[in-house]
Parts: structure tokens; sequence; C-alpha cells
């Protein structure tokens, strides 16, 4: 019995082994790095070619599908290759989330400690005892309680302390402020005594190899440096047999929900599969999960002008996504994310091919929107624009002058809310998405 006992427990720690090595790492050094043909997990060509004019179609550089860690799709548009390399945008507020679990571990900070023991006093404009109120776990979870749009000249970017200015106490408003959780790169490099592109080589990059650079705070890397650090996150921290953040809590607590405002926001990373979300320059939850087409589990380092890392646990999946703007607000989510999900949904030879995608035919900018938007119309093949409330109710109503390529919409006698756009076309199709109004 005890032997029979023995071979069990044995055979457990070998699968238990096995799944946690069934992930591959490519090589530190060189550009080695193991292939999946797409035909092998039922991709077919007609499929992957659809998903390609797409990304050409909306000025991507680069396009790559990890499955198991290894490629499965790598494509560059253009004059970009595997070697150019490109701005993460908001997207690095994922790889300074990271730095951030990091740099606990190794006993620098502690995340409810309040920003002014590492930066000293009046690193911000707020009355020093309401400075006093915002940690770190604060910053990198938007909720500094910050005006994240201040009076000009300052920007969402600035970081510069008459920038960072009091609007209510820490912890009791979600906000997207760059300015802000730029902060937490000043925390993590005052603590630990080094410049922040020393920090990241010797923490991430190094064990890695990955090969990007910071410049004025901002990531800039290849298409497969973003893949390596996605891998990472796949993997919860761990590169292969190295344990880059061995703290589990962290980890769990980065990729779920870091406070009840906005659902869908870790520790500076979005996530997908929530019940509702907020965007970036608005204090509007929208109802409904933040990116319907792609898998429940998925967490997304987002940057501006569609700079896209997506991890997905389940399908044990890394997409990358590098390139100019796609088209409408996108300061990290747009309504990009939810097309392009349709077309990798679409990758398997079980799915047809389908011949019109309507999101992508029309563009919707800006939004959430102050008073006028604009319709930005590829097909000429409008019937009819409805606007209707959270309550399904019709309250506005276009159907003539349809044809022109840009189609204005005045909202600005309406109220502040969630609006639902509804656009039919000449042959019945209808494509609905959220107006935000501020």
């Amino acid at each position: 019995m005890m032997l029979r006992c023995f071979v069990v427990i044995i055979s457990i720690f070998i699968q238990i082994t096995l799944h946690a090595q069934s992930l591959y790492f490519p090589p530190l050094t060189g550009s080695a790095w193991d292939t999946i043909t797409p035909s092998s997990i039922g991709y077919c060509q007609p499929q992957i070619d659809s998903l390609y004019n797409y990304l050409q179609a909306k000025n991507s550089k680069s396009f790559i599908l990890l499955k198991d860690g290894k490629i499965v799709l790598e494509k560059y548009f253009g004059t970009y290759t595997k070697d150019s390399i490109w701005y993460w945008a908001s997207a690095g507020k994922s790889l300074t989330g990271f730095l951030t679990g990091i740099a606990q571990q190794k006993g620098f900070i502690n995340i409810n400690n309040k920003v002014s023991q590492y930066l000293g006093n009046n690193w911000s404009s707020a009355p020093l005892v309401k400075e006093n109120l915002i940690t770190v776990k604060h910053l990198i979870s938007m909720t500094s309680g910050l005006e994240d749009v201040p009076p000009t000249p300052c920007t969402n970017e600035d970081t510069a302390k008459a920038c960072l200015i009091y609007k209510v106490d820490a912890g009791t408003r979600w906000a997207y402020h760059s300015g802000a959780y730029r902060k937490t790169q000043d925390v993590i490099s005052q603590s630990a005594g080094q410049n922040y592109n020393t920090i990241t080589n010797n923490w991430i990059e190094t064990q890695t190899g990955m090969s990007g650079f910071w410049y004025n705070q901002v990531y800039f890397s290849k298409a497969r440096d973003m893949a390596r650090f996605g891998l990472l996150n796949l993997n919860k921290g761990v590169w292969n047999t190295d344990t880059l953040l061995k703290d589990t809590t962290y980890f769990k607590q980065m990729v779920n929900s870091s406070q009840t405002l906005n659902k869908a926001y870790g520790y500076l990373w979005w996530l997908n599969g929530k019940a509702d979300f907020m965007v970036p320059t608005s204090q509007i939850v929208i109802p409904g999960t933040m990116i319907p087409n792609a898998p429940s589990d998925m967490y997304c380092a987002l940057g501006k002008n569609d700079q896209k890392i997506y991890v997905v646990p389940s399908q044990k999946l890394v997409v990358i996504r590098q390139g100019n703007s796609a088209g409408g607000f996108n300061l990290a989510l747009s309504s990009f994310d939810n097309t392009l999900w349709n077309y990798i949904n679409q990758l398997s030879c079980a799915t047809a091919i389908q011949s019109n995608y309507k999101e992508q035919l029309f563009t919707l900018y800006p939004n959430p929107v102050t008073s006028v938007f604009t319709i930005e119309n590829n097909t000429q093949d409008i019937k009819q624009i409805e606007l209707l409330d959270v309550f399904g109710r019709i309250i506005y109503t276009k159907n003539q002058d349809l044809d022109s390529t840009n189609i204005s919409i005045d909202l600005s006698e309406f109220k502040k809310g969630i609006y639902v756009l509804k656009i039919t076309t000449r042959n019945q199709d209808i494509v609905r998405q959220y107006v935000i109004k501020n």
C-alpha cells in the first residue's frame, strides 16, 4: 500500500513538473525562437491573410502570436523589421507594475507606504496633509486623487510638481493619470539608488533576453522584446527556471482588480472579463466586459496609438501589436482591440471567414466626447444612425446626408452619460458602439 501511494505521489509530481515546463522559452541571446506551424493548431492561411490585411490597413508595424511560448505568427509591415524599435507608450506601465513587485520583494519599498517616504514631502502640489494620504499602491492602481486633466500648460504626461494637483482624497477616485504613475518610477529609482534603465536591465532584461530601454520615462524595444515580457507574465513572473518575481501574492494582485472603482484595472495592467470598466479621461463606469471578443481571463498592457501586449493564461497565448494609431480614441483601450480579437477568433480552419467586419468600417472619434463627435465612414453604406440612452430609448435619428466620409453629430445638448450608437447599413447589418458624453 505504501509503495502504491509513493508511486502515485511521484506520478503527480512528474505531471506537475511537466505542466510547469510546458512553456517554451527562447535563448537569452541570438535570434533563435522555436516556431509552431499555424496548421498544427488548426489555423488556415486564408484567415491568416485576412488578419494580416486588416493589420496592414490599420497602420500596424508588427504582429506576433505565441502559443505555449513558441511563435505561431510573426509579421512585419512596410519597412519595419524584427530588428526595428518602437515605443510601448502606456504599455510600459505594465512593465513598471512588474518592476514595482520586484522592488517590494527586494525590500526597497512597500506599496502600502506613502510616496513621500521615498520622495520626500512636497513632491506634488497637493496640501501636505492630502499628499501624505497617497501611497505607492495608489499610484499603481490609478487612485492617487490627483487631477488627471490639470489646467494648461500641463498635460497627462507631465510629472512636474505644478501638474500634480489635488482633486480628491487618495483612494476615492479612479483616474488614468500618467503623470502620477511616473512617480512610481522615481520611487523605485530613489529607493534602489540606481537609474531606471539600470534597474530594468538588472532585474528583468538580463534574465529574459529583453533589449529595450527607457527614454523620457517611455520604454522602447523590438516586437520580440514585448513578446518576451508577455511570456514572462504568462508564466507568472518565472522565466524558464528563473523566478524573477517571487512574490506570488503581489503577482496575483497585479493582474486582478486593484480597487472597486474600476474593476478592469490591476496594478498598471488592464483586465478583461469584468462586469464593468472605465476608460482614460472619463469618470463614467461602462457596463459589460472591456473587450467582449477576447477571452475573459486575458490581462493586457495597452498603450497609446494601439500598442498591445495581450496575455491569455487559459489558452497559453501572448499576442503583440506595434504600430501607429488604428483610428479613433486610443489612449489605451480602443475599438481596435475588439475587432482585432474578432480576427484572431476567426483563425481556425473550422471558422468561415466573415465577408464583412462591420466594426472596422466605422471609426468613432473623439470618445469620450464633449460636444461633437465624428463617424469616419469607410463604406458609404450607412442607411440610418440612431443614438439610444442606457434604457434603450431612441433619442436621436439621422437618415439623410449619410454618404459623406466624415459624419458629424452634435451631443452638446445631451447630458453626461453613456449612449449607444446604432448604425444600420443598407443590407440591414447593424453595428453598435458605446459613446461616452463628458
